[in-house]
């Protein structure tokens, strides 16, 4: 099977309460073009119905409990979430849950503690004297009243906040003590890139950790989700994630599925960050969307034979989830690297085509962003192209990485699925590539099904087509049926 991920959700739906509803709606839709997985933003309650999900409150309220001023999130109620996971698996699609676990938003009351202020730039540095501060950190959600749990959580159970209320000053405020401090198994980056936003939590914590080990047993068999999206996993101590992970392997689902958000350039950090998780966390190929993103911009410029450098797909391709934009990247976002819409079908060709990695299709791609007004999308390109995915992308793949600006890969298809597919694409001028696509085809006619080039292209005796694309554009040609 062509597993396929969509990524259910965008920064700038509409906080009306109606988004679970609307994914069931399409759910059929959906599964027809091949999506195998659906992606579902946070689904608890977070600082209030319109934070899209990661200022978190609550784990163990799914739109369930009057908090934070309404029942349910922004996306529905736990009963539309429940609702939509079944119908999901009624039509054969896995539902990944994005799980928050860096950190915590909206507590209900302030604590006194001690603490000293470190550099923005780098949180090694102490700024300030040790000394009280007082901070949100006590959180007792007197709307749930213990149901599920009783835990309350407390600035013990945190090791670092954003604001101190004694000075009304914002910063970060590393909390002191015995036994307190920063993880140092998280990303280097700012000498200590524990801290991220919020009241961080402190995963050290043997009260925290037995909380969100019993929380993941309860999420988990309460809403029957077939795997986690780790949001911020470079934030948090990559020994506590493989303990989490081997947890849910053990004790809930054997074949549970995880992914981490491990945002990083570099291919070597994410493999390190692999071997600490026990390559249970397949990883977001970061590199690759890089180079998706700096290929859009630099037009003829670029290499195209480069494209797969430093990436995960090339170097450990069954760890990578790929993908082309996401919420984060899209723009006006804290991590904005918007691949430009002209460069956006190829690079969808590359991940939706190829036999390696896990692809993503973002909603935003899909659907457009906001209104669609923002951006509108490339549902007729997209869905195509989901469409050559579940009905051509299969057998041995042969690579045509010749020319700076034109590349092209042959899918040769398999027993259930017969037909091959080449697909050409060039970031310059009209172009030809000669590529074999088996003589098996020889005689047929292949056109592009994506309708960029109007040729026709005749297969020779030897297997090879002269394979043509637009300037600019991607082909991909299939038998003319």
């Amino acid at each position: 099977m062509n597993g396929l991920i969509l990524q259910g959700f965008e920064w700038y739906l509409p906080d009306d309460g109606n988004h679970f509803n609307h994914l069931k709606e399409k759910l059929e839709e959906l599964k027809g073009l091949g999506i195998t997985a659906i992606w579902l933003p946070p689904v608890f309650k977070a600082t209030g119905t319109n934070d899209v999900g990661y200022g978190i409150y609550d784990l163990f309220d799914l739109g369930e409990f009057d908090q934070k001023g309404n029942v349910r999130t922004k996306y529905g109620t736990k009963e539309e979430l429940l609702s939509l996971i079944d119908k999901a698996h009624e039509v054969g699609i896995s539902v990944y849950a994005d799980v928050v676990l860096n950190h915590k938003a909206g507590a209900d009351e302030k604590e006194k503690f001690r603490a000293v202020e470190v550099s923005r730039e780098d949180r090694t540095k102490v700024i300030g004297e040790e000394k009280d501060i007082e901070g949100w950190t006590k959180f007792t959600f007197p709307g749930r009243d213990g149901k599920y749990s009783e835990f309350e959580w407390n600035h013990q159970h945190f090791s670092g906040v954003d604001y101190d209320d004694i000075e009304k000053k914002g910063g970060i405020f590393k909390l002191t003590g015995e036994g307190k401090g920063w993880s140092w198994a998280v990303a280097g980056e700012h000498g200590n890139f524990d801290y991220l936003m919020f009241s961080d939590i402190d995963h050290n914590h043997p009260d925290v950790r037995q909380e969100i080990f019993y929380w993941a047993d309860w999420f988990i068999n309460e809403t029957n989700v077939d795997g986690f999206r780790y949001d911020a996993s470079k934030h948090i101590d990559a020994g506590f994630m493989d303990d989490l992970e081997n947890h849910i392997r053990a004790n809930i689902k054997e074949d549970f599925y995880s992914m981490g958000e491990y945002w990083n350039g570099d291919n070597q950090t994410l493999i390190d960050y692999m071997s600490e998780t026990s390559g249970n966390i397949d990883l977001f190929d970061v590199p690759l969307h890089y180079s998706f993103y700096s290929a859009s911009h630099s037009g003829s410029e670029y290499d195209m034979r480069t494209i797969f450098d430093n990436s995960i797909l090339k170097t450990n391709p069954t760890i990578a989830v790929t993908f082309v934009d996401n919420h984060d990247t899209q723009l006006g976002q804290s991590l904005e690297s918007w691949v430009k819409p002209w460069f956006k079908e190829h690079a969808y060709s590359i991940i939706l085509l190829r036999d390696e990695g896990y692809p993503t299709i973002f909603w935003g791609d899909l659907y457009g962003i906001g209104d669609g007004t923002l951006y509108g999308g490339m549902y007729d390109k997209l869905t195509k192209l989901m469409e050559l995915r579940r009905d051509y992308a299969y057998g041995d793949q042969d690579d045509y990485l010749l020319d700076a600006n034109t590349v092209g890969f042959v899918r040769k298809g398999d027993d259930d699925h017969p037909g091959s597919m080449a697909v050409v694409m060039t970031n310059g001028d009209m172009a030809t590539l000669s590529m074999n696509v088996g003589e098996d085809q020889k005689g047929k006619i292949f056109i592009d099904a994506l309708g960029n080039n109007d040729s026709k292209i005749q297969i020779k005796d030897d297997g090879y087509g002269d394979f043509h694309v637009s300037p600019g554009s991607v082909s991909v040609w299939v038998e003319k049926i």
